[in-house]
């Protein structure tokens, strides 16, 4: 790695201070601080006002978060000695482009400290769904009395010796697969980019889609949204599965065509738990905020609170990181943009 600094180089930040609380709190400015010359706490939100234009001609390293603005041919036009954008938060689509990378500047991501409350919402979300929490609840609540629900507790439920099946190998995949791991699950995979050796060493089971949704008791999706993967969960896979199934989707919404997973949803054959949609939040009248067998959340799988302190620290390690002329751990070159989320 090549980089020409000054000896304290310049570093500013851009994002939305009202979506990225606890990103930066001030210990980690501090740290930044000790080792090059933070311009502004203040985070820019905007790069075409007189404030920016003055950061961004001495900006070295540019801290990016979520709501930051676009990182155009524009923007980088007022930043002549940027050498490295790391942003604070998961994926970069929609933050920047080429041109960012035909200047030779550097980019990394927090994409792996997002990946981690995923995960761990995804573990639980399992474990729910084999235990039928929420239909547990439901009856209990509307019953007042244990009638309805003893007579559950001797069906084949709960979490012993059940099939577990994950989509996508990614780095959340990855981490919910080794979560995984100390409990009694079968867990099958699909990933057409993994190998039997590879599948192997992660200690799952190899399998091709089709045969992942019909032999699932629940089934967790951790595709990336791509043109190729969109709706690839459609009305014949979800025919597939097995009654009284579990489809979990904390990773985008348009993975799913969702007008066939509310079909087969309405029949009450299976159980969803989903917490990202297309598009975003669902219209009002959509029939996900009222099926008994869907457990919605508004896309807070993510990190959320407190969590996104493990965002900020990441890409202040990789800045120190940079700065002193080591390799960074998170870095995004221009051929990984086509298959990231």
């Amino acid at each position: 790695m090549t980089q020409s600094f000054s000896d304290r180089p310049a570093i500013a930040f851009a994002m939305l201070p009202s979506r990225t609380q606890h990103v930066l709190p001030d210990a980690l400015i501090q740290r930044l601080g000790a080792i090059g010359n933070v311009l502004d706490a203040a985070p820019m939100q905007r790069f075409d006002d007189a404030r920016a234009a003055k950061l961004l001609a001495e900006t070295e390293i540019l801290i990016t978060g979520w709501g930051s603005p676009t990182i155009n041919a524009a923007a980088l036009a007022q930043a002549p000695h940027l050498r490295l954008v790391v942003h604070a938060a998961g994926t970069v689509k929609g933050l920047l482009g080429d041109s960012l990378f035909d200047r030779g500047i550097f980019v990394s991501h927090a994409a792996q400290a997002n990946a981690l409350p995923v995960a761990e919402f995804t573990l639980a979300a399992i474990i729910f769904a084999g235990k039928k929490i929420f239909q547990f609840r439901d009856l209990y609540v509307a019953d007042r009395n244990r009638k309805r629900t003893q007579p559950i507790q001797a069906e084949a439920i709960g979490n012993y010796g059940r099939t577990v099946g994950i989509i996508g190998a990614s780095r959340i995949g990855r981490r919910v697969i080794e979560l995984l791991s100390p409990f009694d699950y079968r867990i099958v995979l699909y990933d057409p980019m993994i190998g039997d050796a590879e599948a192997a060493t992660l200690g799952v089971e190899k399998t091709k889609l089709d045969a992942l949704m019909a032999s699932a008791d629940i089934v967790s999706l951790h595709a990336p949204s791509l043109p190729a993967t969109r709706h690839m969960i459609d009305a014949q896979r979800l025919a597939l599965m097995k009654d009284g199934a579990t489809f979990i989707n904390t990773a985008r919404g348009a993975l799913v065509d969702e007008t066939a997973l509310i079909a087969v949803l309405k029949t009450g054959r299976i159980d969803a738990i989903i917490d990202v949609t297309d598009p975003e939040i669902p219209e009002a009248a959509s029939a996900f905020y009222d099926l008994p067998n869907v457990f919605l959340t508004p896309h807070i799988a993510g990190a959320v609170g407190l969590e996104r302190t493990r965002l900020g620290e990441m890409a202040v390690d990789e800045a120190i990181r940079f700065i002193e002329g080591k390799p960074l751990l998170y870095e995004i070159r221009r051929e990984d943009m086509a298959l990231m989320a």
